[in-house]
């Protein structure tokens, strides 16, 4: 199944609520009580418009995108020549757009900050699962987003065809060093978080071989392998024997993910999809027609 497939993202994408919430803060936060200088248009202008994507990217956004401009101009007509999880040269267009001038000009920032966001995520996810193409490991995200995006960013992972982590600290129980610490090791963590909430997903973070069996004995859901070196990846791996999933994180870049996900470990996990961006270069080009 591709990114691109309304299968693969239809679960990861966020309600229509919570796309129109975003796009209600990043609007008061820009308009205010109003564009001023919008105010120089007659009101009764149309405009079309064509937006090019200056880049190679891969495409992620465009519910925002869309919901920007029809907020502020219910009848404008959007086109999309290209979907979300598309990969886009450089210098394709990817949108025609056609509506009242004052509402596009208006829209055009917020509307391009959150395509210009979500595109470099499922950019940059896109780069991370290329590099590792052809063996068993999958990407993995982290909570490491721009604060009230989170969810947008993961479904530009997913349209980058990466897989997400959990959520948020709600929806899955990670066993760090300082809760295992504070619970008196890694069984009684174990113990513990499982009488808690027996029924969350449970991930045990161990940092060397001795933890790792320790994590597995105890019945730990998954093993979070921080900052293994290749050979304890490799042993790692050999001890398991697919007894439990194993996920790396710590000292992942684009180019040492290669060698990692070679070990055979199941998932490798990244803040840098989601963190580590630069914005894709895009352009909109608005052809104003005066009454």
């Amino acid at each position: 199944m591709s990114p691109s497939d309304p299968r693969h993202l239809a679960d990861a994408l966020p309600s229509q609520t919570e796309i129109l919430a975003d796009v209600e803060r990043a609007f008061a936060e820009d308009i205010g009580p109003g564009d001023a200088t919008a105010d120089l248009l007659d009101p009764k202008a149309t405009a079309t418009a064509v937006l090019t994507c200056r880049e190679d990217a891969v495409l992620c956004g465009s519910p925002w995108f869309d919901a920007c401009f029809r907020k502020l101009d219910p009848d404008v007509r959007i086109e999309w020549l290209a979907n979300d999880g598309d990969r886009v040269a450089a210098g394709s267009p990817i949108c025609r757009l056609a509506g009242n001038a004052r509402a596009l000009v208006t829209a055009e920032r917020s509307a391009l900050n959150f395509l210009q966001l979500l595109s470099s995520t499922a950019t940059v996810t896109a780069q991370y699962v290329d590099a590792i193409a052809g063996t068993r490991t999958r990407v993995l995200d982290t909570r490491k987003t721009i604060p009230g995006l989170r969810r947008a960013q993961k479904y530009a992972v997913r349209c980058g065809g990466g897989t997400n982590h959990r959520i948020g600290l709600f929806d899955a129980m990670m066993l760090k060093e300082n809760h295992i610490i504070a619970a008196g090791g890694i069984p009684a963590a174990v113990r513990a978080a499982r009488n808690t909430h027996p029924t969350l997903p449970l991930i045990v973070e161990v940092e060397n071989l001795d933890e790792l069996a320790q994590a597995v004995q105890a019945g730990a859901d998954r093993a979070l392998l921080d900052n293994f070196t290749p050979a304890m990846l490799a042993e790692a791996v050999a001890y398991t024997a697919g007894r439990i999933p194993l996920e790396v994180s710590g000292n992942v870049e684009i180019d040492t993910i290669r060698a990692i996900a070679e070990t055979g470990v199941d998932f490798i996990s990244s803040g840098a999809l989601t963190k580590h961006i630069r914005a894709i270069d895009l352009s909109l080009r608005l052809d104003v027609k005066h009454p």
